[in-house]
């Protein structure tokens, strides 16, 4: 449902986005921009009894099928619009609507032709053509109604931010499709912890804004000198390294996962992929070997660089046959037709055998599974050659590849340059990396002025760049890090620095920079993501509410010692306020509140988040009352206690920078709102409250 944030921001939005269900001249800018319409000076009236309609001909072809994405649309048309209810999908030869009941019908015809900004054929394209009374989406294939489906889901959203039942959008004939084939996001889950539920949701957002790809970095450990380096040295053995894959009970490779707690099961991998794929969103899993491979070092140290534990000794027997087990394992698992196997930052000294183990794991790929694969663009001077069959996936200079060098070679590239796409969670050491992607470097960071495009590998040297229309560019792959591990950030902080990220890196893979007239400016975009955000369909990571009335979630005046309430979570902003009074049989280990994302403890006053533990300090007296309020933003999270305003208490985290400091952060927590009180909590809590801003 379109939330009241949205109307919010509608009204303070300048003139470039209408928020009047009024009829506008053309369509409103959205994120991506799509490269062509006119517009024919009428109206489409969208309304509840609305039929979508899917051509009988080729709508059930493929996997998923055009039938299967229309079902999603659907959802997420009733969603988007506030529809209480939309006719159930039809299979029909055609589809044309009436005054009072329109039409959206969804065209199939495969010998439509659509090309890439390189002139290769791409099936995401589409036309789209709206008369007064029926929406028209024609394809070449399932995928391309996917995103024709998604560029009037966004019109909806930009025309409805107001609600209503009644919803006018231009007539008039438009055509799109995007400029790269790559258009993704990397997180790095093998140094943090993500559920697939998380993981999910994050898939379906990134498909709002046209994003085709999601790189799961699912293998690596922490970076500390201390623990992984010197003589006699032993501290690598607890170090913390993951590898996210759960094998089966009984594998032969189940030693390399003793966090069963923290790893996926095939069935949630399984179903994961599958809400992905239903978004059009192809997951891309790595496993980084053979270096970032402390988590195999752990199980057979036997396989461990001689004093570099967190690499592997290519040269040693047993290894090659060790990392080809592992995706044996995990290979059918996988449904994309390409994988990472990582292979960065291995020791230079070795390139003869780093590169011999790059084309050995392609063949095994291709015999095993008829995969393709992506490694890291890295320098391993050699006097053998990378086979060009494999895509480089470049993200740095000068320590790495040379971008235009391999393309001229004939290699395929995918750009992930860290000076335009790079992210750390929460924190950046020297502040290399910005907190999300820097609008200033996406809008106008090339050498010329213009925006980054994934042909723009350089801000500052138009030698290292290369044209859109290069054949060997695949697209770009932005890339969240998690450097300093599980309590750095909760998987909501996570979500908070990828949001409007994910929206801009859509936008420039999609249409790129200066390519098209239509292209978005960056007060456009500006002007629509806030409403584009609140309004995203299939997924609640904003963890948004619809209050009980005015801003208060909930009013419990009572005293309590358990209480369930209607809401599992509550974004930032809120101000939770209560008084609690725990007695002397009550366990440090009971909760005060808990929810979807987070729990309160009595002991310390302790958020858990995902899996982590943030003590405030402050110990609550026994047999008496202590008021409490709880303030958080996307930013922080702090606690007054007793009134005392001008002693802000804040929940904050420590994290080890590459194990040469400390670094203190604010830590924002999802207020934990679904239950009061429970798990054995002796005592009692009274006036609870919860509101939303601070």
């Amino acid at each position: 449902m379109v939330s009241l944030l949205a109307a919010a921001v509608c009204f303070w939005i300048n003139t470039l986005l209408l928020c009047s269900h009024a009829l506008a001249a053309s369509l409103q800018p959205q994120i991506p921009s799509i490269a062509s319409f006119t517009s024919a000076g009428d109206s489409f009236q969208l309304s509840p009894n609305v039929r979508i309609i899917v051509d009988s001909a080729h709508g059930l072809e493929g996997a998923p099928s055009a039938l299967s994405y229309a079902q999603t649309f659907r959802s997420d048309l009733m969603s988007v619009a506030g529809f209480a209810h939309v006719p159930p999908v039809e299979v029909l030869p055609g589809g044309t609507g009436f005054a009072g009941a329109p039409v959206i019908y969804i065209a199939i015809d495969p010998t439509m032709q659509f090309a890439l900004y390189n002139g290769e054929p791409t099936l995401e394209g589409y036309d789209f053509e709206i008369t007064e009374y029926t929406y028209t989406i024609k394809v070449a294939a399932a995928i391309g109604a996917w995103w024709g489906a998604v560029t009037m889901l966004q019109q909806v959203a930009l025309t409805a931010v107001a609600g209503g039942t009644n919803i006018s959008l231009p007539t008039g004939a438009g055509s799109d499709s995007p400029g790269w084939e790559v258009r993704g996001f990397m997180l790095d889950a093998g140094r943090h912890w993500f559920d697939t539920a998380f993981l999910s949701e994050l898939c379906i957002y990134a498909s709002f804004f046209k994003l085709n790809e999601f790189h799961l970095h699912a293998s690596d450990n922490l970076w500390n000198p201390d623990f992984l380096y010197g003589t006699g040295n032993e501290g690598w053995k607890d170090l913390y390294a993951a590898f996210r894959f759960q094998p089966p009970p009984g594998s032969p490779i189940d030693g390399l996962v003793p966090r069963l707690n923290e790893s996926w099961p095939e069935n949630e991998f399984l179903m994961f992929q599958q809400t992905c794929s239903e978004h059009g969103v192809t997951v891309i899993p790595e496993i980084d070997t053979p270096g970032h491979s402390l988590a195999i070092t752990q199980w057979k140290p036997e396989l461990m660089l001689s004093g570099q534990p967190d690499l592997l000794n290519l040269s040693y027997p047993a290894t090659i046959p060790a990392i080809k087990s592992i995706w044996q394992q995990f290979l059918p698992w996988f449904t994309s037709s390409e994988v990472s196997i990582g292979a960065d930052e291995y020791d230079a000294s070795l390139g003869d055998a780093y590169v011999s183990f790059v084309n050995e794991m392609f063949g095994f790929m291709q015999a095993e599974a008829g995969k393709s694969i992506r490694i890291w663009g890295t320098n391993e001077p050699s006097t053998e050659i990378i086979s060009k069959n494999i895509t480089i996936q470049h993200w740095d200079f000068p320590d790495a590849d040379i971008p235009v060098q391999l393309l001229a070679a004939g290699y395929n590239v995918i750009n992930s340059e860290q000076a335009f796409l790079y992210l750390d969670g929460k924190y950046s050491d020297g502040g290399v990396y910005p907190y999300t992607l820097s609008l200033d470097l996406m809008f106008s960071g090339a050498p010329d002025g213009g925006g980054w495009a994934p042909n723009i590998f350089s801000p500052n040297d138009p030698s290292n760049n290369t044209s859109p229309n290069e054949l060997h560019l695949r697209g770009g792959i932005m890339a969240l890090w998690s450097d300093w591990g599980n309590n750095a950030t909760t998987m909501l902080e996570d979500y908070y620095q990828l949001a409007q990220s994910l929206a801009v890196v859509g936008e420039k893979t999609w249409a790129g920079s200066g390519m098209r007239a239509s292209e978005l400016s960056r007060a456009e975009f500006e002007a629509a993501y806030p409403i584009l955000n609140a309004a995203a369909p299939g997924q609640n990571l904003n963890r948004v509410v619809l209050p009980e009335y005015g801003d208060v979630v909930y009013k419990y005046p009572f005293t309590y010692n358990t209480l369930t309430t209607p809401y599992a979570s509550v974004g930032p902003p809120y101000t939770l306020q209560f008084s609690v009074m725990p007695d002397t049989h009550s366990s440090n280990a009971d909760f005060l509140f808990s929810g979807e994302d987070s729990k309160l403890y009595v002991a310390n006053l302790t958020f858990e988040a995902t899996g982590q533990l943030y003590p405030l300090g402050y110990v609550l007296p026994v047999g008496t009352y202590t008021d409490v309020e709880i303030h958080a933003t996307a930013d922080y999270t702090y606690a007054i206690i007793n009134g005392d305003e001008g002693n802000p208490r804040y929940w904050y985290t420590v994290m080890d920078i590459w194990g040469e400091y400390m670094e203190v952060a604010n830590m924002s927590f999802a207020a934990p709102a679904q239950q009061i009180g429970g798990e054995g909590f002796v005592g009692s809590v009274k006036d609870v409250v919860l509101t939303l801003g601070v």
